[in-house]
């Protein structure tokens, strides 16, 4: 028996994974979809007013459809997380949220502009007598104002300011402008007035998005952590300010988990039981412990340091696509800096095939689990390298030209690729000026 043969995961029964380039069409096909409810219930547009006002009907549906898509791309399906992955998710996340906000003010202006012009009014006397007269407007109003302000809260300037945990929980307020939203759209949208099958999509679309979010972000969360009884066994410091968290369970080994996954984690303590963060297991699950090993970067993961035994925890996932399965050749290369060594000492372990590891750290004191990636390494006659030294003392690490030299073959690698951003981007631009297809470059932001 191989090295490779012997320290390759156990086999598991194929787990669904949604197609990226499937998931686009069928939510594309959603829009084209409710263009047509509008289409169906139009006779004719006729005059400025009815054009306006045909706009604004437009751009309302697609508002609404738009806000139950941003609630089922973060409803962490499995099959979504798996296929789509976790950072892919959130940028289309970001970028539908974005879409779906200036969606809603197109709703507004063009809807107020058509009435006031089909009335013969004025602009402001009409968005008054809307939100006050017309039913569900007001709320409707309410519903997007709540979403401009998440989203303003999304810009990377806002969130720079913002604790991760404060940003995380005012995204709830996206829950309360989707029940406001949703009323509004039935009472006074004239695609739904008196058409049974459109009110009847209509509703099986938000209540379905419900049910995902229900089940997937706080039942299955519940069902998952009394079946394994997970809490803390111990916690070891590795590195000034980085510390493992050992968890222990029963049967977690079968908790479907694979190597470069992670879990949101919520420990319950009295600071923390409120917050659910993720982090990336550090070492393979075993029967009954797992490892994640955490940096102080904010209030949240520096308290975890004072975590004692026995604390109980609540775990949500497995989540994200930075595993095995996007491996499609024999050699890979494994990039990692910071604490983005997390899922990176797990892929290590288990990938087959030939590896080589580039680990950066500022200081020798910084690099996490040493002694353990150089026993792989060894085990497995896997190369690790490391690059150590500030950026003042060694310039610029990763260029096209020193990634050729360190790894031969560059372009015939799998790159898998988990560190700060400016690491991250620096590396990237590399590994593109090196001519390494786009498709062969896995990268994983632990920035959310």
């Amino acid at each position: 028996m191989t090295i490779t043969e012997m320290r390759s995961p156990p086999m598991r029964a194929p787990r669904l994974r949604a197609r990226p380039g499937l998931v686009l069409a069928v939510l594309g096909f959603g829009a084209v979809a409710v263009v047509a409810l509008w289409w169906q219930n139009t006779a004719a547009v006729t005059g400025p007013g009815g054009w306006l006002t045909g706009a604004g009907r437009i751009t309302g549906l697609l508002a609404g459809y738009g806000i139950a898509v941003l609630l089922a791309l973060m409803a962490r399906v499995p099959a979504l997380e798996r296929g789509v992955g976790t950072d892919r998710l959130t940028r289309w996340h970001a970028r539908a949220g974005r879409y779906t906000i200036w969606l809603a003010l197109a709703h507004v202006l063009l809807i107020i502009w058509g009435y006031a012009v089909t009335d013969g009014t004025g602009v402001v006397d009409q968005a008054v007598t809307m939100a006050l007269s017309y039913p569900d407007v007001l709320k409707a109003t309410v519903a997007f104002l709540l979403l401009v302000g998440v989203g303003a809260l999304s810009v990377r300037a806002a969130r720079r300011r913002l604790r991760y945990e404060t940003w995380y929980h005012l995204h709830f307020y996206t829950y309360l402008a989707a029940w406001l939203a949703f009323g509004h759209q039935l009472a006074t949208g004239a695609e739904f007035t008196g058409n049974r099958p459109a009110q009847l999509a209509w509703y099986a679309l938000y209540l379905g998005v419900a049910a995902l979010l229900c089940w997937y972000r706080f039942l299955a969360p519940i069902r998952f952590s009394v079946r394994h009884r997970l809490r803390v066994t111990r916690v070891v410091a590795e590195a000034p300010g980085v510390v493992s968290i050992h968890i222990g369970g029963h049967d977690l080994d079968r908790m479907g988990e694979e190597p470069g996954q992670f879990f949101r984690w919520r420990f319950l303590t009295r600071d923390l039981w409120w917050s659910a963060n993720p982090y990336s297991l550090s070492a393979p699950a075993s029967a009954d412990e797992l490892r994640i090993t955490v940096k102080g970067l904010g209030d949240h993961s520096a308290a975890l340091a004072r975590l004692r035994p026995g604390t109980r925890v609540v775990a949500e996932g497995p989540y994200g696509a930075f595993t095995a399965g996007l491996l499609r050749r024999r050699q890979a290369l494994l990039i990692g800096g910071g604490v983005g060594i997390t899922p990176l000492r797990a892929l290590f372990e288990t990938l087959p095939g030939d590896l080589t590891l580039i680990y950066r750290a500022s200081t020798a004191a910084d690099l996490v689990f040493r002694e353990e990636l150089e026993a792989i390494a060894a085990r497995r006659g896997a190369r690790l390298l490391y690059c150590v030294g500030t950026r003042a003392e060694i310039g610029r690490p990763f260029t096209a030209e020193a990634l050729r030299a360190l790894v031969p073959g560059l372009r015939d690698h799998e790159v898998y690729l988990c560190g700060p951003p400016g690491m991250t981007a620096d590396v990237l631009a590399a590994l593109r000026e090196a001519k390494v297809p786009a498709r062969r470059i896995h990268h994983e932001s632990f920035e959310f």
